[in-house]
């Protein structure tokens, strides 16, 4: 089974029933990243040394950021506490640990990620755990145009 080891391997239909509470969780976290994104910019307008500073050394220097930044600290470690993999804010991208068999992979058994992307209605896809979003394989079943 390779050398990652996790907590929890999914199949599809666990990962599947998780999404509407993914699609919840991710449209919070995209809004409040946006929200802190403007909230940065207009700061920067009065503050020139801020493109030259950390995110973390922004928020601590900006205590009204610090709101924001919890509640997605929060909606991440929700997403985590799920099993799954947070990969990407903007595009919402999440993983789920999948234990793939042989003839799917075309080697031996092995744990993959299935991916998700936010306004899928289901899992359609997975990657190798070393691999990315680019690199994603149609589940049995998925078209393949559904992948990006």
């Amino acid at each position: 089974m390779g050398r990652h080891r996790f907590e929890k391997l999914f199949s599809p239909d666990e990962a599947d029933a998780l999404i509407p509470r993914l699609e919840v969780l991710i449209r919070d976290l995209q809004v409040q990243a946006s929200l802190l994104r403007k909230k940065v910019n207009d700061l920067a307008r009065f503050d020139d040394k801020l493109s030259d500073i950390d995110l973390p050394d922004v928020i601590a220097r900006y205590p009204e950021l610090q709101p924001i930044a919890a509640r997605m600290s929060e909606i991440a470690s929700e997403i985590e506490e799920m099993g799954c993999f947070l990969k990407d804010v903007d595009q919402g991208l999440v993983d789920f640990p999948f234990l793939i068999d042989a003839s799917e992979a075309d080697e031996e058994d092995q744990v993959v990620f299935l991916c998700w992307q936010y306004g899928e209605r289901r899992v359609v896809a997975w990657h190798a755990i070393d691999s990315g979003f680019s690199d994603r394989h149609p589940l049995p079943g998925a078209a393949k145009p559904l992948l990006n």
